[in-house]
């Protein structure tokens, strides 16, 4: 039997997660050292499963497939195609990253019990998330998909109710019913979501007779599976709902700007660069699979939702006070355009999305834990108790302003490649879609530029004169962010090679073709 690859890219975080939970209380360092350790761990897994798959091979590779509950058809199957393969590594880069940049944000205050062990049960939680990323973009059985898709939440309710930012402006009795909200908001919108997905997990289920995504792929190609028109559409809704909310898409979008504002930075990325990911990555590998018919019949309302995402979103980042709520509305303008790059139905669209994915999650994470570093040391989120940063940490408000030229997609950066081809893909579909989403472009612009404006640029506020510039382990972070963002931007041909294969599958499963160029004919 070969190595099961998959299962051990998954399981290393799980094991680091139960390994670092129960690391002694007094040992807080050795359980930080422990979690970074089996997330490079993770990391270099991930990289052996890059090295060994082949772009132009079967559809799905390095697959695994068990029996698990027998009665009822479900398999424990994993497989990876290009996409997937993307998000993964993508998984596995951020996290070490993350633990880096949290080192001591859940170090225990002065006012807590010593037998309050948060730092343990922080970096447990990290891994755990981890792990339960990386096995749903591995998943090929519907019904285990559903569980990792669900089981995630768990964690992440604590990471972001128990281990709240402590930049707060009010008391802690109120940071402490904040985080609470921002916790509860976020579980009861994904739980009402993962509730409709179960409906039609099941569904789906009494119509196929399986879970399996190759079972269903190889009874639709053989004519031995047809879903009615009406039974495929409401199936694709309750899919698409679960995973519209976890995106997310407007109107389901509410609880994002909560959550990140109120977990720490690294938390924040976590959050919308790798959980939020798997709403998107769903879209692709079920809704267009699963249900092509519908998908397509769905696409005019869902490519208007997604404009209303991106011109939404970053009018409100334009307006706000909080640098971290900032972030989180650019990131709903951002999820606007994969999704309109998803229903786009073009080669460009789909490979756009793909690479928007990862691209994105690689510029968040330098903006948000960039400005993690300044809230730490100011201890304020307000963009108004910032000013003149840049002369007194010129490398921190450097990093801080490359990560929001990324944000706005600066030509030479990671993003420009993959909003240039969303664009691009649009406007050959749904040419008045492209015109109205470039002006999340120009908003873009706008409420980064104001920040970097606002916070680094003028004379220097009192409260930031001593502020310290990044040291080495915030430069540990952030140079190899900033590297990549650099390194794609140029040569963004290693992930296209990845990708589109894949986005061809997908194209195929919906049978559509790339709109034709209309040419005058020469007189």
């Amino acid at each position: 039997m070969s190595f099961p690859l998959l299962t051990a890219t998954a399981a290393l975080p799980a094991i680091g997660a139960i390994a670092t939970a129960a690391v002694p209380a007094a040992r807080r360092t050795a359980a930080k050292w422990l979690a970074l350790l089996f997330s490079l761990a993770t990391l270099v897994l991930a990289g052996i499963a890059l090295a060994r798959f082949e772009p132009g091979g079967d559809r799905y590779q390095l697959t695994e497939s068990h029996a698990w509950i027998k009665d009822f058809g479900v398999r424990y199957e994993l497989g990876v195609d290009g996409i997937g393969l993307a998000l993964m590594a993508l998984t596995a880069l951020l996290i070490p990253f993350i633990i880096l940049a949290g080192w001591h944000d859940a170090d225990p205050l002065e006012t807590k019990s010593s037998r309050w062990r948060p730092t343990q049960g922080f970096f447990a939680l990290i891994l755990a998330v981890e792990a339960m990323v990386i096995l749903s973009f591995e998943a090929t059985d519907v019904f285990l998909f559903y569980i990792l898709f669900e089981a995630m939440l768990i964690p992440m309710y604590f990471l972001i109710g128990g281990f709240g930012d402590r930049a707060h402006t009010g008391s802690d009795e109120n940071a402490a019913a904040q985080r609470s909200y921002a916790a509860v908001k976020f579980l009861l919108y994904n739980l009402v979501g993962g509730l409709i997905m179960l409906a039609a997990v099941i569904g789906l289920y009494v119509v196929a007779g399986t879970f399996s995504l190759s079972e269903i792929a190889e009874a639709r190609a053989n004519g031995s599976l047809s879903m009615a028109t009406s039974t495929e559409r409401w199936l694709f809704l309750g899919f698409f709902f679960a995973f519209a909310v976890k995106a997310p898409l407007w109107p389901l979008h509410t609880w994002l700007p909560n959550a990140m504002g109120e977990a720490t930075s690294p938390v924040a990325v976590l959050i919308t660069a790798v959980v939020d990911k798997v709403g998107t990555f769903a879209m692709l590998r079920f809704c267009l699979q699963l249900f092509p018919e519908a998908s397509k019949w769905a696409t005019p309302v869902i490519v208007v939702l997604a404009l209303i995402s991106i011109v939404y979103g970053a009018l409100l980042a334009v307006g706000q006070r909080d640098i971290k709520r900032l972030i989180a509305y650019a990131s709903i303008s951002h999820f606007g355009f994969i999704i309109l790059g998803i229903f786009a139905m073009t080669s460009q669209g789909q490979s756009g999305a793909t690479l928007y994915m990862v691209n994105h999650g690689i510029s968040t994470a330098a903006l948000m834990l960039v400005a993690g570093f300044l809230i730490t040391r100011r201890g304020s989120r307000l963009i108004a108790d910032y000013g003149g940063v840049q002369k007194v940490a010129p490398i921190l408000a450097g990093t801080f302003l490359i990560g929001g030229l990324a944000t706005l997609s600066l030509p030479g950066l990671a993003p420009f490649v993959s909003e240039f081809l969303v664009l691009v893909g649009a406007f050959s579909a749904y040419p008045a879609a492209g015109i109205i989403a470039t002006t999340g472009i120009v908003l873009a612009a706008l409420y980064v530029l104001v920040l970097y404006q606002r916070t680094m640029t003028g004379p220097v506020k009192a409260e930031v004169q001593g502020m310290a510039d990044l040291k080495a382990r915030e430069l540990a972070v952030v140079l190899p962010l900033i590297a990549l963002l650099l390194f794609l931007g140029v040569y963004p041909k290693p992930l296209t090679e990845i990708v589109n294969p894949a986005v061809q599958h997908t194209m195929s499963d919906v049978q559509k073709k790339d709109p034709q160029p209309e040419v005058e004919a020469a007189k």
